[in-house]
């Protein structure tokens, strides 16, 4: 698989240094990494490229937070796998999107990096 064949993850946070490591930690997991400060951002590369995986924080500036965003990916991109972090929050399952998973934070790189891969369908 050549590097323009790996998936597509796109990473929502408003903090710039957490977006970074993120960022990075998936980019050299083999990833192609979007990244966007905020969700109205964040909508506006979804409908520009193929993106396999969405990883948003909650708490978000902006009229949407990661869990609308989370919704809206849902619904109107329903082939994008999306997982939520928050080191704020704890959120149950039903708490969010169906095939949405929640990642909490302080996270490992590996940890972001085997759960993307899991969500794109890689192998473990």
């Amino acid at each position: 698989m050549t590097s323009s064949e790996e998936p597509t993850v796109l990473v929502v946070e408003d903090e710039t240094f957490v977006r970074m490591i993120a960022a990075d930690a998936l980019a050299e997991s083999g990833f192609q990494v979007l990244e966007a400060p905020d969700a109205t951002e964040a909508l506006a590369l979804l409908e520009k490229h193929e993106v396999a995986v969405v990883f948003t924080d909650i708490n978000m500036p902006g009229p949407i937070d990661g869990l609308e965003l989370a919704d809206i990916v849902s619904t109107r991109f329903p082939r994008v796998k999306v997982i939520v972090t928050s080191g704020k929050q704890w959120l149950e399952p039903e708490e969010l999107p169906d095939d949405s998973l929640f990642l909490p934070k302080p996270y490992r790189p590996t940890q972001l990096a085997r759960l993307v891969g899991q969500q794109a369908g890689r192998l473990a």
